[in-house]
């Protein structure tokens, strides 16, 4: 910096002196603030791949974890001071207590004498003993599952006179000229597609059982299911489409591309059917198409048939059906999606300002905790007059707070999503049976989450087809609390010779009223 005396005494000279100063200040200032921006920005990414690492790992995303590391610790390292940092609230989680074991388990006791042998003398003083009562310890022990081969024998009879031979039909099997029983048939499917076992592997733990199913005849038997269940199927999307609200969400799903040896990107498609949070009693399911790839001509099929709310995320897939002029579906959004930018982008940078958008969201959902499974009209009422305000205020909040970011940083891009999407987020206060999120539909995608993880791919489209039918059934099972295998296996046994008009009987929550008329028939 040049001393007072070396300056000189010319105003224009100063004048320019001070402009070139104040340009090299403004220039220092717009390269911090790009590094500023550039930290928050790496730090968010890093953050969502780490948290995509504890899902899977391989070397391209620990080489990309470690690229982003770099690039940040050089940043930070010229980075002079940090603001004080305001860490988000930690919840404190209670220790589970045990549960009970359930009461249906039979029960084997073994008795632990407390002498030797049958004496019962005291072993200190040889006084006669007498009973004092018991302690009772209960261990959970497993009994490995078993096979055993059902022969059917048809006797026949012949008429003595006319000769005539007299013999029961054949039963029906769920595979014409298939091994497999119902029972096994529903072990295979509930092991691929919910406990997320593949074939080969089910393959092996068949072998060391000492029974020889190869892999190919597994597939046969998933595909035989397949066909056996469709017509089931088609009663199941009918249900769905029924319905006057939807949660909507699609995930990707790695697909063998015949010929090229590499993958693709195939998409698994969720539509559930739940108004149980809004005090309805009609029953929850939930139904999966699959697609080729993540076109918006896929969703606008499968909705060909549905008129009502669709709850969704951002994709602008669905954009078209909103603004459709035959059968313009009404747009719900997701406050969870919403949120999870803010949570995201405080986890990675512990921004006081994301902080405050998670406390006001938070205030909304802690008022749908309240009203849950309450009546839509009532959840209505209390939303406008608790929520409404709460709405209010956030979005004064975020476009007053966007105006002082720049437009490149994460946290306006988190402000600027929920605001292009304001009008669909909102609407929830106004309709009561609409959720504050689409939760519903991520929950279904769990399941194809994991089962991705242990698949690596499905060999062909055909493939993405089946996976999305089996999941229907399952999904449907679980979300009328039933038992997923316990439900395919009575479906399978009945569907072959189930009239085909009164196929809804065997949806999942008609099966039990079903299996109850027809017991005294069989008795």
């Amino acid at each position: 910096m040049p001393r007072t005396r070396d300056l000189p005494n010319d105003v224009e000279t100063l004048k320019r002196l001070l402009a070139e100063k104040d340009a090299t200040l403004e220039a220092i200032r717009a390269q911090l603030h790009s590094k500023t921006v550039e930290i928050e920005r790496l730090r968010l990414q890093l953050a969502q791949l780490r948290r995509l690492k504890f899902g899977r790992s391989s070397e391209k995303l620990d080489e990309q974890i470690a690229q982003l590391e770099l690039r940040l610790e050089e940043l930070e390292a010229a980075e002079a001071t940090e603001p004080p940092r305001q860490p988000i609230p930690e919840v404190t989680r209670e220790k589970p207590a045990r549960r009970p074991l359930p009461p249906h388990l039979p029960r084997d006791p073994v008795v632990h004498p407390a002498l030797p042998g049958e004496s019962c003398t005291c072993p200190e003083c040889g006084g006669a003993m007498r009973a004092l009562g018991e302690d009772v310890a209960e261990v959970l022990e497993y009994v490995p599952s078993r096979f055993k081969v059902i022969r059917h024998v048809r006797p026949k009879l012949t008429c003595s006179r006319c000769e005539k031979i007299v013999q029961a039909p054949a039963p029906v099997r769920p595979i014409a000229r298939g091994l497999a029983g119902p029972a096994l048939l529903a072990h295979v499917l509930v092991s691929k597609y919910c406990d997320h076992l593949p074939l080969y592997r089910q393959s092996q733990i068949f072998a060391r059982e000492g029974i020889d199913l190869d892999r190919s005849t597994l597939a046969d038997w998933v595909g035989g299911a397949h066909a056996l269940l469709d017509p089931l199927l088609k009663a199941l999307e009918k249900y769905v489409m029924s319905a006057r609200k939807l949660h909507a969400d699609d995930t990707p799903v790695p697909v063998l591309s015949p010929g090229a040896g590499k993958t693709k990107l195939g998409r698994l498609w969720t539509y559930v059917r739940d108004d149980r949070p809004a005090g309805r009693a009609d029953p929850a399911a939930v139904f999966f198409r699959y697609s080729p790839d993540r076109k918006a001509a896929h969703p606008s099929d499968h909705l060909k048939n549905f008129t009502g709310i669709l709850q969704a995320d951002g994709y602008s897939g669905f954009h078209g059906l909103y603004e459709s002029e035959e059968n313009p579906l009404i747009e719900a959004a997701c406050w969870a999606h919403v949120r999870r930018k803010f949570f995201d982008l405080h986890a990675a940078t512990q921004s006081p300002l994301a902080h405050e958008a998670l406390l006001k969201i938070g205030a909304l959902y802690a008022i749908e905790s309240e009203i849950r499974e309450r009546p839509a009209e009532e959840r209505r009422v209390v939303r406008q007059a608790r929520a409404g305000p709460l709405l209010e205020e956030l979005h004064a909040w975020l476009i007053t707070t966007v105006r002082k970011l720049s437009k490149k940083s994460e946290l306006a891009k988190a402000i600027h999503y929920a605001l292009a999407r304001w009008e669909a987020l909102v609407r929830y206060r106004d309709d009561g049976r609409i959720e504050i999120d689409n939760n519903a539909a991520e929950r279904s995608l769990r399941a194809v989450a994991l089962g991705r993880k242990n698949y690596l791919f499905a060999g062909a489209d055909s493939g993405g087809e089946r996976a999305a039918a089996i999941y229907s059934l399952i999904g449907s099972a679980k979300l009328n609390a039933l038992d997923p295998e316990g439900y395919l296996r009575d479906v399978i046994a009945r569907i072959a010779e189930h009239p085909i008009s009164r196929i809804e009987e065997l949806l999942p929550w008609n099966l039990k009223a079903f299996i109850a008329r027809q017991a005294p028939l069989a008795a």
